[in-house]
């Protein structure tokens, strides 16, 4: 635990967002496999506080319910009417003041539109506010352009700050300021509460904004300092669609930089996207236009890619997926999956299994070594070691109704275009005939042939298609062949 652990994280989640002009709340809005306001709940949640609620507001009824979801021990407060961020600030601290939450030490407040903010910069916020005994501490960050940012006006002996200016406001003197408000803040908690009772709305909104308190506090003579963000980038707000493409193709980045340095070879990070959730081991190799998404793992000396998109899938060390699709699926090591598979969720491919060009899984258990090359459905399948499934076979599992099981025993040898009508089991080591629809049980080392007898009437063509291509040549091959005998 933290020596400087805050007693509590407030998160401002309350608004609109029309300029994403969307019927989904903008902190709902996902980057990278997490919604803006799920990378920001993460974040604090790596200062430990004692509590941690959210300010909610525009379309409370669905944030309230997906944070119940991603951290259920969270505490929402609802800001019904928008009457600015000092407002929002104050029906957090009532909403824990009425479960009894006696607030002493620090309060710490971000907003929830923020995705980039890391847990180690809240971290170093919360440290300096400790260490220069600061009764508000402002991260800020210095920006290459400044243009339109509240500027930070420090003492020029004590470094403390003195003001923040709006960019409208500043002078050229203060315009020329690259150090930044980010609006995420430390507070100590009784002096916060304190300041906000005397927030005044006398402004050009009509609103509380939690920006007065730092300058009630410093005419009360109290410090106020700053603690600066190492990378202006994770400050950055989410207002639109563009800026939330721009936040996700900086947080890829840094996912794909530190699997990177963790000895992951990325052989185009330009078009590879992967999920905070998914992980590596070293080795893996991910080929250019690959999406790993969800909690996708990848094993050592794998490779994955190019053109694949995995979802919650796992796949083993030395593996091969490439132009794959798989949604919670699990590939064994050594395995090879396609080019142009689809693994569909719960299926298993055992230890140097095969599941080869256009095949398709679901539900699918399939033995070490066992191989599916080409062309073919396994669905609802049970299929041992060592087997090997005929091309353009299909597992007929559904028969309108009720979905069915195959069981196909070890070391079998299916043929080419076969229908395994389920409920069905193929004993080990049994064969079947190509062409066959195999719709009874086959007993151990058996061979099942089940296809009609084929008959051939000599001279159909002639009589029935007469004058035509196909009659023509038939007509061409006989007279050479009578010419040979």
């Amino acid at each position: 635990m933290s020596a400087n652990r805050p007693a509590a994280v407030v998160v401002l989640a309350a608004g609109e967002g029309t300029r994403m002009k969307s019927a989904t709340p903008k902190v709902l809005h996902a980057i990278c496999g997490r919604s803006l306001v799920g990378h920001v709940v993460a974040a604090s949640r790596e200062l430990d506080p004692e509590h941690l609620v959210v300010i909610v507001g525009h379309g409370r009824e669905q944030v309230t319910a997906h944070l119940a979801e991603v951290d259920p021990a969270v505490r929402t407060a609802v800001q019904h009417e928008q009457n600015g961020t000092g407002h929002a600030v104050r029906v957090g601290l009532e909403e824990l003041a009425d479960t009894g939450a006696a607030l002493d030490g620090t309060v710490v407040v971000v907003c929830g539109d923020t995705p980039l903010l890391t847990g180690e910069t809240l971290k170093r916020l919360s440290d300096t506010h400790a260490a220069d005994k600061n009764a508000v501490t402002v991260l800020t960050a210095e920006v290459p352009d400044s243009t339109g940012y509240g500027r930070i006006v420090r003492d020029a002996t004590s470094g403390a700050v003195t003001a923040i200016v709006e960019h409208k406001d500043a002078s050229e003197e203060q315009r020329a300021i690259r150090e930044i408000n980010s609006g995420v803040f430390a507070f100590d908690a009784k002096l916060l509460v304190d300041a906000l009772g005397k927030v005044r709305t006398d402004n050009s909104q009509g609103e509380e904004y939690l920006t007065d308190v730092l300058g009630i506090v410093r005419e009360a003579g109290h410090r106020v300092g700053a603690a600066v963000a190492g990378d202006h980038r994770e400050i950055l707000g989410i207002n639109n669609r563009v800026q939330l493409a721009e936040a996700r193709r900086l947080l890829n980045e840094r996912l794909l930089e530190r699997a990177m340095l963790a000895g992951v070879t990325v052989v185009d990070p330009a078009s590879t996207w992967v999920d905070v959730a998914v992980e590596f081991e070293p080795d893996a190799v991910v080929h250019p236009g690959t999406q790993l998404l969800g909690a996708t793992r990848v094993g050592g000396g794998a490779e994955v890619g190019p053109s694949s998109r995995l979802t919650d899938t796992v796949v083993g060390a030395g593996a091969v997926v490439s132009f794959t699709v798989a949604e919670g699926a699990r590939i064994g090591e050594s395995a090879s999956v396609g080019p142009y598979a689809y693994l569909r969720p719960g299926t298993d491919l055992g230890r140097k299994a095969k599941a080869g060009t256009y095949v398709e899984m679901k539900a699918a258990s399939i033995g070490e070594g066992t191989k599916v090359p080409h062309l073919s459905y396994v669905g609802d399948a049970t299929i041992g070691e060592y087997t090997n499934i005929g091309a353009a076979s299909v597992f007929v599992n559904y028969d309108g109704e009720a979905k069915h099981h195959t069981t196909v025993g070890s070391h079998c040898k299916t043929g080419s275009d076969n229908m395994f009508v389920a409920p069905v089991t193929i004993g080990d080591g049994a064969y079947t005939a190509a062409g066959s629809v195999i719709t009874k049980d086959v007993p151990p080392g058996s061979l099942a042939v089940a296809r009609g007898q084929q008959r051939n009437i000599e001279g159909w063509v002639a009589r029935k298609r007469p004058g035509s291509a196909a009659a023509q040549a038939a007509s061409a091959a006989r007279q050479e062949s009578e010419g040979e005998r």
